[in-house]
């Protein structure tokens, strides 16, 4: 009876190391998804079709479209 109780004892504590273990030794983590492909609506530019980084007042812009998530461009980018 005494060999049945430690197997079971030391069965549960194989198993509670083998769960530990795992649960640092592997942890989760997210991956952001690539999403859909972007396409350019603007017509090529006289430049090779190369849209450089520019500014329209404070924002930044590059083929048309504003970008900089809302911040304001320095004065040293060209402008537009």
């Amino acid at each position: 009876m005494n060999t049945n109780r430690q197997l079971h004892r030391s069965t549960a504590v194989v198993t509670g190391t083998v769960i530990l273990t795992a649960m640092v030794a592997l942890p989760a983590y997210a991956r952001p998804d690539a999403g859909a492909a972007r396409v350019s609506h603007s017509t090529p530019a006289a430049d090779g079709g190369r849209c450089w980084l520019a500014r329209v007042g404070t924002q930044f812009v590059r083929c048309d479209d504003l970008t900089g998530n809302g911040v304001s461009a320095p004065g040293f980018v060209s402008q537009r």
